[in-house]
């Protein structure tokens, strides 16, 4: 899956792997401090802040997948835990204004401290506690003091310092940007050309937005598309096992809960609102970089973008009340398949390979 999906990006676009300007199709954004920067980079992958020292943020968001993960549907969090949903890119993260896919905080700052106190994920107590880890770590002194003035960490430095690294992890610059924003005419080719006709007439445009000065590819809203019901649904049936080449059998859903764990429920934003028209809603991810970031959906239950396509091309999950009444059937034929992932593909970031940095293991 892994190889077909870069074979995509590379059809896509001849340009050298890292573009000169990797902000091109984004809205202006401020340059947080490079201090830091820098000092948030360190923390990021620094396995040492989980409770056990074995988790960084980096292991749940691969630089080397486009800041993502893409073995596995969710990520694996602490003592082997599956979590509930797929780990979401933080490429251009600047750009999103509600984070977490039910949006429930409302800055980087918010949402960096979340994951590290996460039972599930880093694991610690508190914030507090991570707080007394990192000062009690004396490599850290010198970067806090360049940052903040003071060698002290607190909950707001940390947070800030996490927050300024993601907010530099930006890639766009893409084939699509330089045709469309560079003046490029060469750049995106003729399919993928035809495929950015078919998006807009499909409507796919008005949840994945493209302004005339940038694009973010997300309105920002939160919406159900069905992709909760049907993976609840598909959890109530049968699956086809593999034993040998030539040999399946059929294991029910009641033995799958005997020898798994199942998936945990998920409301998506009506968690965050209590709303009824939040039921199943999550935030519209932006397609930038798409063909890198795979699983896809909140719960990573759609494995390829063929499965995406397949999914809205059926209207979503119609059996599901509650389910975006915009969400419906859509009419493609194979061509205008073709030029419609011909597209997706020419909204990779030349930024986004090779990772700008590798774990160190700490």
């Amino acid at each position: 899956m892994r190889r077909a999906l870069l074979a995509l990006v590379l059809a896509a676009s001849a340009v050298p792997v890292f573009a000169a300007d990797a902000t091109l199709g984004l809205p202006p954004l401020p340059s947080p401090p490079a201090a830091q920067v820098a000092l948030g980079r360190e923390l990021f992958f620094d396995r040492r802040l989980s409770a056990n020292g074995t988790l960084s943020c980096a292991m749940c968001h691969v630089p080397e997948q486009a800041f993502t993960v893409n073995e596995t549907r969710t990520s694996v969090g602490m003592n082997g835990v599956s979590l509930r949903r797929n780990a979401p890119t933080l490429l251009n993260v600047a750009t999103v204004e509600r984070l977490f896919h039910d949006g429930r905080a409302a800055s980087l700052e918010e949402q960096a401290l979340q994951p590290l106190v996460h039972p599930d994920e880093m694991a610690n107590t508190s914030a507090a506690a991570v707080v007394a880890r990192v000062n009690a770590l004396p490599d850290y002194r010198v970067p806090l003091r360049q940052a903040f003035g003071s060698a002290r960490a607190t909950p707001q430095r940390l947070a800030g310092a996490l927050a300024a690294y993601q907010r530099t992890l930006l890639a766009a610059g893409s084939p699509f940007d330089r045709w469309h924003y560079g003046g490029e005419a060469q750049a995106m080719d003729a399919l993928a050309q035809r495929g950015y006709a078919v998006f807009r007439e499909r409507g796919c445009a008005d949840c994945h937005t493209v302004g005339a000065r940038h694009a973010l590819f997300s309105d920002g809203g939160f919406h159900n598309t069905g992709t909760r019901a049907r993976s609840e649904s598909l959890g109530e049936q049968p699956v086809d096992v593999v034993l040998a080449p030539g040999v399946t059998t059929q294991v029910t859903p009641e033995t799958l809960r005997i020898i798994g764990v199942a998936d945990a429920p998920d409301r998506g934003r009506h968690e965050v609102t209590g709303r009824a028209s939040d039921l199943r809603a999550f935030r519209t991810p932006s397609l930038r970089n798409i063909a890198l970031t795979a699983p896809y959906m909140h719960d990573g239950s759609l494995a390829t973008l063929d499965e995406v396509l397949d999914h809205y091309v059926r209207g979503g999950w119609p059996a599901d009340p509650a389910q975006d009444p915009r969400i419906r059937p859509i009419v493609l034929d194979a061509g205008q398949r073709r030029a419609l992932m011909a597209f997706l593909g020419a909204l990779t970031s030349p930024s986004a390979l090779p990772p700008s940095r590798m774990d160190t293991g700490r």
